[in-house]
């Protein structure tokens, strides 16, 4: 059962995470997904914290990855929510650092299922995704950190 919500939860985040990513950044659609995006990671968190207790010797890696994930999640989350000074950074940082965790692990897991995938090297997989989405996280940082900078149109 604890699976299955997990597979559930992973494939809602997944979605919800892009539809945040590609929507427009502002009340509506982008804060609706943000928001059932980070209540899904919750209860992925939850199931790998279970799952990990419940097989120890099997899972307890699962343990520590569920907490380094949502770590990330949740600063992004309370970043957008308390809106302290340069919260934008860490709410990209923090979001996208989760994402990338999420589709670290879905790679991972089924790498072995998929034909074009199980001839990569295991610990390239692991990597890839960070290796991939760590430049993207630092350009949209920066693309959102120059447009704050730039005056908008009522101050001209």
């Amino acid at each position: 059962m604890f699976l299955f919500l997990h597979i559930i939860a992973g494939c809602i985040c997944l979605l919800t995470g892009l539809l945040a990513m590609i929507s427009r950044k502002k009340k509506g659609i982008h804060s609706l997904a943000g928001e059932v995006y980070h209540w899904s990671f919750v209860v992925v968190f939850a199931t790998s914290i279970i799952m990990a207790l419940l097989n120890w010797r099997e899972s307890a890696y699962l343990f520590f990855i569920g907490i380094f994930s949502y770590s990330f999640a949740l600063s992004g989350y309370i970043a957008a929510k308390r809106k302290k000074r340069n919260w934008i950074g860490a709410h990209i940082g923090g979001m996208l650092g989760s994402y990338i965790a999420i589709i670290t692990a879905v790679i991972v897991v089924n790498a072995p299922k998929l034909e074009l995938l199980n001839d990569i090297p295991i610990l390239l997989l692991w990597f890839l995704p960070t290796i991939i989405g760590s430049p993207l996280i630092f350009l949209t940082r920066r693309t959102y950190a120059t447009r704050k900078k730039m005056p908008s149109s009522k101050n001209i």
